[in-house]
């Protein structure tokens, strides 16, 4: 599980098939010197959850599945490219962001990129079937990065960075048109699923207004 606060950034080398299928990853960066990552664990490279197979200190490698590349922007973006990176949280840490699962729902576009005061606002296209997961002050992971939704619609959204965010992921190198990975509210699409009628193996497991104002809930 990851937060969404990038640690640091990194450089795509290459994605490429592996010797026994598959496709690997490999990613430049600087070493965390304060604790050396280690074969087995997981690290979000854009917001997508990899698992490294071997490290060094200029950087690592990651498998990847064929699911992995068919959903994220690791098949889009070119090499050279800058990635954002966190490597999974452990129960000690602060809880910065939000629950960001690294499992990504969908490749956006960036529609627009404009400035508003000292801040940079992002419009983000989105299939709408993700879409739906998505509500005004809520959450959501953009290539990792944990922020705040301020508008959105059927088919987009806004959020604003602040500079320190901007600056310091990979964010600050988007231009319009830019593919980037979008993972949801983890809350928001079990609660769509639980309010689906039939869900569960008959209909009476569907979450409705009746059993919540049953149970006790102000539902007006």
């Amino acid at each position: 599980m990851f937060t969404g606060i990038v640690q640091k950034t990194g450089i795509l080398n290459s994605v490429r098939r592996g010797a026994n299928g598959g496709f690997e990853a490999e990613i430049c960066c600087s070493p965390w010197e304060d604790d050396p990552y280690r074969p087995g664990e997981s690290i979000a490279v854009d917001g997508a959850c990899l698992t490294l197979v071997r490290g060094s200190d200029g950087g690592f490698a990651a498998d990847v599945l064929d699911e992995t590349y068919s959903v994220t922007t690791l098949g889009l973006i070119p090499p050279g490219s800058t990635v954002n990176l966190e490597r999974a949280m452990r129960p000690t840490d602060r809880f910065g962001g939000h629950i960001v699962a690294g499992h990504v729902d969908a490749v956006g576009r960036i529609a627009s990129i404009r400035r508003e005061g000292r801040d940079t606002a992002l419009r983000i296209t989105v299939p709408r079937e993700t879409a739906r997961f998505i509500v005004h002050k809520g959450s959501v992971a953009v290539d990792g990065t944990s922020l705040t939704i301020t508008g959105c619609g059927g088919d987009y959204f806004e959020v604003c960075i602040i500079p320190t965010t901007f600056s310091e992921t990979s964010l600050g190198s988007k231009h319009e048109g830019d593919p980037v990975n979008i993972e949801t509210d983890m809350l928001a699409r079990y609660i769509w699923k639980f309010m689906q009628p039939g869900h569960g193996e008959d209909s009476a497991g569907s979450l409705t207004l009746e059993k919540l104002a049953s149970a006790g809930f102000p539902v007006r």
